[in-house]
C-alpha cells in the first residue's frame, strides 16, 4: 500500500484566495491602526500574508508603518530553535531590528522591552490545541501590554482544525501553566483572535486587576472569508511549519490525537527520522502485526490504521503504522490518546503512570489538564472506565462550546 500523503492545501495564487488573513485585512485598510505609532511585532515563520510574504516584511515595506522591534515565541522568529530550549535576545541580522525573546530569560515582555512602543502587533499561527505554546505567549504579552498601557493588536488567523471541533479534558484551574494558559478543552475550537477576546472579557484569564483589564486596549483584526466549518486545506492557504514537528496539516491533526498518549510510556509517534510526526505510531517491544491488531480492536470512531513503507534511521526499508482520519464528522480529536494510555498499562508492567517520577508526572498533567484522570489511570491501569471519562468530557465540551460563542468572530 502506498504511503499516505499529507493533507496539503492547494497552491495559493492571487485569484483563488477564499480567505484574507488579519494581516491582509490590515494592509487593505492602509494599516490605519498603526499610523503614527511605534510598532512592535510578535511573530514567527508562519506569520505570513495570504501570498506567503512574512508579516515582518509587509510591515517593514509599508512606508507609513514604523516597525521598531521584533518579539519571538518558542522556536524563535525564524522557527529554527528547538522545543523547550531557551532563546536569547539578539539583533536580527536580516532587518537590523532588536529581537526580544519571550522564550528565554523572560516569557512576559518587560517594561523595558515595551518602553519604546505604542502598540504590539501579534501574528502567530496556532494549531487549535491547548498545550501548544503560542497562545500562552500571546496571553502573557497581552498582560504586559495592558499593564504598560501599550495597545495590543492581534491579526487573526484560521484555527486549522476548524471552529467546530471541541474535544478532550478541560483544564483544572490548579494546572494553569505555559502549556495550559486557557481553561478550555484540549481542542478548543477558537481562533487566536477569539482567544484574545476571551482573555480580555472572561474573568481570571489575565493576571491583572479589574481596572487594568477594563482599561486594556485590545484590537482584533478579523479575517475575511473564513467560516467555522473550514479546515486548513479549504482555506486556499499554504501551510508554513509552525514548529519543527508540525511541518504540515497532517501533523496538526495528529498532535491532539497522540501527543498525550505517546508520553510516559513506550509508545512513540513518528516513524524513522521524523517521518509522519504525530501520525505514525509504534510501541517499543510490540511487533507491528500485534500492535496493528490491538489498535484495530479499539474501534476508535473516525480513525483507521494503515500500514506504510518507510526507511528506519539506518536507511533500511521497514513497515510502520499510520493513523488515518477516515470520518471527520465521527472523529474525536483526543480520544486515541486515552486508548493508548490504557493500552500502555496492559502492555507494560509496572503501570507506567505509577512508575513515573512525580516531577515528570506533574509536567504531563499540565499538558493533560486533568489530575483526576491521571490519578485514575495510575490507580486502575487498563481497567480504568474510559467510556465514563470520555462521556463526561463530551458533556463539558458541549457546555463550553455554547458559552464560548460570545467570543466568536465568525458564525
Amino acid at each position: 500500500m502506498a504511503a499516505p500523503t499529507a493533507a496539503a492545501a492547494p497552491p495559493a495564487s492571487a485569484s483563488v484566495y477564499p480567505v484574507m488573513l488579519g494581516i491582509d485585512v490590515l494592509e487593505a485598510t492602509g494599516f490605519k491602526p498603526l499610523l503614527g505609532k511605534r510598532v512592535g511585532l510578535l511573530t514567527h515563520p508562519a506569520g505570513v500574508n495570504r501570498r506567503g510574504v512574512s508579516t515582518v516584511d509587509v510591515l517593514r515595506q509599508a512606508p507609513q508603518v514604523n516597525l521598531v522591534a521584533l518579539f519571538g515565541p518558542e522556536h524563535g522568529i525564524y522557527g529554527d530553535e528547538k522545543a523547550n530550549v531557551p532563546v536569547d535576545d539578539r539583533i536580527d541580522p536580516r532587518t537590523g531590528l532588536p529581537v526580544f525573546s519571550l522564550y528565554g530569560k523572560y516569557r512576559t515582555p518587560t517594561a523595558k522591552m515595551l518602553s519604546g512602543l505604542d502598540v504590539l502587533v501579534v501574528d502567530l499561527q496556532d494549531i487549535g490545541t491547548r498545550s501548544y505554546t503560542y497562545v500562552s505567549c500571546m496571553r502573557l504579552a497581552m498582560t504586559a501590554c495592558f499593564e504598560a498601557g501599550v495597545q495590543f493588536i492581534v491579526l487573526d488567523r484560521p484555527n486549522p482544525l476548524g471552529g467546530l471541533k471541541v474535544d478532550g479534558p478541560p483544564l483544572d484551574a490548579k494546572w494553569k501553566s505555559y502549556v495550559g494558559a486557557f481553561r478550555v478543552p484540549y481542542v478548543h475550537g477558537l481562533t487566536i483572535g477569539e482567544l484574545a477576546r476571551m482573555a480580555k472579557h472572561a474573568p481570571g484569564v489575565l493576571d491583572v486587576d479589574a481596572a487594568t483589564l477594563a482599561a486594556g486596549d485590545l484590537l482584533v483584526v478579523p479575517m475575511r472569508g473564513w467560516t467555522r466549518s473550514m479546515r486548513w486545506p479549504e482555506t486556499g492557504l499554504n501551510w508554513v511549519p509552525t514548529s519543527p514537528m508540525i511541518p504540515d496539516f497532517a501533523a496538526v491533526v495528529g498532535y491532539p490525537m497522540v501527543g498525550l498518549g505517546a508520553e510516559l510510556n513506550k509508545f512513540s509517534h513518528g516513524l524513522g527520522p521524523n517521518i509522519y510526526p504525530f501520525r505514525g505510531i509504534a510501541h517499543g517491544g510490540t511487533r507491528i502485526d500485534e500492535l496493528e491488531s490491538l489498535l484495530r480492536a479499539l474501534h476508535v470512531p473516525g480513525v483507521g490504521i494503515q500500514r506504510v513503507q518507510v526507511n528506519d534511521r539506518a536507511g533500511r526499508p521497514t513497515e510502520g503504522l499510520y493513523l488515518q482520519v477516515t470520518d471527520w464528522s465521527q472523529w474525536n480529536p483526543t480520544e486515541m490518546n486515552f486508548h493508548l494510555m490504557r493500552l500502555a498499562c496492559a502492555l507494560e508492567k509496572p503501570n507506567p503512570y505509577v512508575a513515573t517520577p512525580r516531577s515528570r508526572a506533574e509536567l504531563f498533567i499540565k499538558h493533560l489538564g486533568s489530575e483526576a484522570f491521571f490519578d485514575a489511570i495510575a490507580r486502575d491501569g487498563d481497567r480504568v472506565d474510559l467510556d465514563a471519562w470520555l462521556a463526561t468530557w463530551k458533556q463539558q465540551a458541549a457546555i463550553y462550546q455554547k458559552q464560548s460563542q460570545r467570543f466568536w468572530l465568525y458564525q
